[in-house]
């Protein structure tokens, strides 16, 4: 028999109580880097800075929909994804992340290249697509070595793109912490990920995985605020 919700004290005082403050401080993280860039992204013609806020858009509501599964996961008393993806409410919730998520992270790498990939409709219509399947296939093959795989392989894409982008700048001194953290900003992202989806394999550092990425996305408010003069 599946046992029954949670009593409301081991809610309030459990690992669900640590990741509504988690994923509260990053949604407000996120959106306060969306607002503060509004008046640059008008004024400024480089199209980049539309991405890079599209990017913390999504990334707010990847955490949300985050902490939305991991809610019902405890509420359910459920301990993998694999037992929660198949009910109707799960599967779309896990969907949703997914292709949040991914697309945050694609917004991310097209915010840094959107000269070389040409700022276009069919750009953006082909990372929704790249976005769209790989949630679908995440959701469908219900397989650790599957998880493992396309997250590692969205990992090595990242790590190409960035440094083509780093490359190809010309001021490598002023750009090359910000790429820095933007590719440790994926990697936190895609351990995230991975532990919704396995929640076990980084249960150890999970802790650890939490505070990097606060710190990161507070490093980037830091800076957009000091250059936005908010």
């Amino acid at each position: 028999m599946r046992p029954g919700p949670p009593p409301i004290g081991e809610f309030l005082t459990g690992g669900i109580g640590v990741e509504l403050i988690y994923s509260a401080i990053i949604i407000i993280c996120s959106l306060m880097i969306y607002f503060a860039t509004k008046e640059m992204d008008k004024l400024t013609s480089y199209k980049g800075i539309k991405y890079f806020r599209l990017s913390f858009l999504f990334f707010a509501f990847a955490y949300f929909f985050r902490y939305f599964i991991q809610f019902f996961l405890f509420s359910f008393g459920l301990h993998e994804i694999l037992e929660f993806s198949p009910m109707f409410l799960g599967a779309i919730s896990l969907f949703v992340f997914l292709y949040f998520s991914t697309m945050a992270v694609f917004f991310l790498l097209y915010s840094v290249m959107w000269k070389k990939w040409n700022h276009s409709k069919l750009t953006i219509t082909l990372l929704n697509i790249f976005a769209l399947i790989i949630s679908f296939v995440s959701i469908f093959s219900r397989g650790i070595i599957a998880y493992l795989i396309i997250n590692f392989v969205l990992l090595l894409v990242v790590l190409f793109i960035l440094l083509v982008a780093y490359n190809d700048s010309k001021k490598k001194s002023k750009t090359g912490s910000r790429f820095i953290i933007y590719l440790l900003l994926s990697i936190f992202w895609i351990l995230n990920v991975v532990d919704i989806l396995i929640p076990k394999f980084l249960s150890i550092y999970q802790l650890l995985v939490y505070l990097i990425s606060i710190l990161l996305f507070m490093i980037i408010l830091y800076k957009v605020l000091k250059k936005t003069g908010d």
